[in-house]
């Protein structure tokens, strides 16, 4: 039976930088690790949680306490909202069931206050943060906006009312590295050697000389580099100043989720009107599953700002009807106008 602690990762990063790709890597390539996954679910229909499911490890959904799953390659899923400390405890109970904890925070998340909790003694005697690992969207940083949709993401912290800063978003990005043990650049493919050096240099200005600095495409990474740091952060993370240390505690998370489904719908149309719902409604994040007509298997759509990106992730089971789930996060969205949008690009109606 285990007897030591549980390593923990923590994967911070900005709406869109890449955190959940990074984690379906590292579960299709886990060389045999048992992981626990705690991710931070947006949206009723828990997308996060199906894509992890989707990748190439045959995992299937067991239900047993709450909101833990088993997958099938002997690794768990949580999904948390603000029950962070029971799920903690449940996983703790099966600790010897667990090799390595990874925690993906929500895109606007502190973690310095998440590193901090695993001072607590309930959490401190069975786990140990490895690392914190801070994903940077490579291209956003180099054109000086650090994420894909910097207006939604500065609204969406202005809209907090504990904060009154001159570059929130610049605060937030500085404030996510600030904990770091490694930071990854991701989507350095779309960038050359001259805007990756100035992609450095920025965040080297927020990090020790002892964090290291990596890339990854597609979430592609050696496993031995992003697993056993060893890094212990909860002991030193009072050493690491950040813009909130003297702030009260607040929520980053105030949005609104809808969810829109669909029949059949045609690719091109359904993305061309998503396009035209981010330009007009205030949305930060677009994710679904897409059923098409001349197509066996689910697309997945991922949209940040007006860039989306798609990929097909699995056949539809046998006793699946293909239908299109899209969920939309923003502020102030209304159900009926986006259905409505969205509606026209469907095949055939639907009530």
């Amino acid at each position: 039976m285990k007897t030591g602690k549980i390593p923990a990762t923590i994967v911070t990063g900005f709406l869109g930088s890449g955190k959940t790709t990074l984690l379906r890597h590292i579960l299709a390539n886990n060389q045999g690790l048992r992981i626990a996954v705690i991710i931070n679910e947006f949206g009723e229909l828990g997308i996060d949680r199906e894509i992890l499911k989707g990748c190439d490890i045959g995992c299937e959904e067991q239900e047993t306490e709450g909101k833990l799953y088993e997958l099938a390659n002997g690794c768990l899923c949580c999904t948390v909202q603000e029950e962070f400390f029971p799920v903690m405890q449940k996983l703790a109970e099966r600790r010897h069931e667990i090799d390595h904890l990874l925690i993906e925070t929500s895109g606007l998340a502190l973690p310095k206050p998440l590193v901090q909790a695993f001072n607590w003694p309930e959490i401190k005697s069975a786990f140990t943060v490895d690392a914190v690992i801070t994903v940077v969207d490579a291209p956003a940083t180099a054109d000086g906006q650090f994420a894909e949709n910097p207006e939604a993401v500065d609204e969406q912290r202005r809209a907090d009312p504990n904060l009154d800063h001159e570059s929130p978003l610049h605060e937030l990005f500085a404030d996510q590295l600030s904990a770091a043990d490694l930071v990854i650049l991701t989507k350095t493919d779309l960038i050359d050697a001259a805007q990756r050096a100035q992609v450095e240099v920025l965040v080297r200005e927020e990090i020790p000389a002892s964090v290291k600095i990596t890339s990854a495409n597609q979430g592609v990474i050696d496993l031995n580099i992003l697993l056993g740091l060893n890094s212990a952060s909860e002991d030193n993370i009072h050493l690491r100043t950040s813009h909130h240390d003297l702030e009260e505690d607040h929520d980053h998370d105030e949005f609104d989720s809808v969810v829109v489904e669909l029949p059949l719908v045609d690719k091109d149309k359904l993305l061309a009107t998503l396009r035209e719902l981010v330009e007009a409604h205030t949305i930060y994040r677009v994710k679904g599953f897409v059923a098409l007509a001349d197509k066996p298997r689910r697309l997945v759509v991922h949209g940040v700002g007006r860039r989306f990106d798609s990929y097909f992730d699995r056949a539809w089971r046998s006793d699946e009807t293909p239908s299109t789930h899209i969920v939309l996060i923003g502020q102030e969205l209304d159900q009926a106008v986006l259905q409505k949008a969205l509606q026209h690009t469907a095949l055939t109606e639907t009530a």
